[in-house]
């Protein structure tokens, strides 16, 4: 049964809509303002979200904002439901990421419609997550024809590239979007000291180079390989064809930029405010999260110690000191050069 959650200060409202909704088999979860809707959606996982845009606490707006910063929620269907009519309120939820907009008063028809629609096509774009090329075929296809995808597999073109190769360099003009079909890739900043700073960290599944592309001027970062990598490059012409004439893929490229900038904000504020042991605590954290999705209790964390130190924004010989002070306080083990057996929850209370 899939799981909605009813976000509606009305309280005769809400109760009508939850009565829908449960006679057409959800499971349904209310929150009586934004606040709460939040945290209800932190603690259940919804499949789907209908909010109120005027609210006490945290109105609509607020909570699609603060969700969109959860990689967990971010590609949850978010449907605002309000009585509010004017053109720029319809503009500002879809331009938040709003996947659609009902106003009060409706049938019921057209409300469980648009739900309808929206968790299926939802789980047609969460098929990417399928492995290797076929991932990335499966969300190509999300809203287009087969003879289109046929073209795309024909002039694509499979890349393998060295250890510490470079794919692109910044101020060089876009002509593919990158899928990494094997390996781990990064993209860094230099600053005038040539002093490097990690902001992406790619895995095989992973799109990269894309913001290039939908800004339509040159890349601002340059990415290399961290390993042996297989890469498929996607000609910048048929990546705008696509997006063009389908919105479900194009919005799953702004869901993937919104969580980038969620990220890149956490990063910058650890850079700006955070001490050299919660800068390391963090860079750990963030690579245990990239790399090891399925939990593996025996993972390791290959990786130099220069770009641990790039990701962390910390100086090698700091970086050297303090994973040393961590091991010496058991929140890690070092085994033949690999960080392993993270302390998880002591490394995320000290940064907390």
């Amino acid at each position: 049964m899939q799981k909605i959650l009813l976000i509606e200060d009305n309280s005769l409202i809400c109760e009508n809509v939850a009565e829908i909704l449960e006679l057409a088999n959800y499971d349904v979860i209310t929150a009586a303002n934004g606040k709460e809707g939040v945290a209800m959606a932190l603690e259940h996982h919804p499949d789907l979200i209908v909010c109120d845009i005027m609210m006490p606490v945290l109105d609509g707006y607020g909570v699609l904002h603060t969700l969109h910063k959860n990689q967990a929620l971010q590609t949850t269907p978010f449907i605002f439901l309000t009585a509010k009519t004017e053109r720029n309120d319809v503009r500002k939820g879809m331009e938040m990421g709003a996947d659609d907009y009902i106003t009060k008063p409706f049938d019921g028809s057209e409300l469980l419609n648009a739900i309808e629609s929206r968790l299926k096509r939802c789980a047609e774009i969460r098929k990417e997550s399928v492995s290797g090329l076929h991932g990335l075929n499966v969300l190509l296809s999300a809203g287009s024809g087969g003879n289109q995808l046929d073209l795309l597999k024909e002039d694509r073109n499979i890349i393998a590239y060295k250890k510490k190769q470079t794919i692109y360099n910044a101020g060089s003009r876009p002509e593919y979007l990158f899928y990494l079909l094997q390996g781990k890739v990064k993209t860094y900043m230099r600053n005038d000291d040539g002093k490097e700073l990690i902001i992406g960290l790619y895995n095989k599944g992973d799109f990269f180079g894309y913001n290039a592309l939908l800004e339509g001027g040159n890349y601002q970062d340059h990415a290399e390989a961290m390993e042996e990598c297989r890469v498929a490059m996607i000609p910048q012409q048929d990546f705008e064809q696509l997006i063009s004439s389908n919105p479900e893929v194009m919005g799953r490229f702004i869901q993937i930029l919104s969580r980038e900038m969620a990220e890149k904000e956490q990063q910058l504020i650890s850079l700006a405010y955070n001490s050299l042991r919660k800068k390391v605590a963090e860079a750990l954290l963030l690579l245990e999260r990239k790399y090891n999705a399925t939990g593996n209790k025996n993972f390791t964390i290959d990786i130099s110690r220069e770009n641990l130190a790039a990701v962390a924004g910390v100086a090698k010989e700091s970086l050297i000191r303090t994973l040393g002070d961590f091991r010496d306080e058991q929140l890690i083990t070092l085994k033949e050069g690999q960080i392993a057996s993270l302390a998880v929850k002591k490394l995320a209370g000290m940064i907390n």
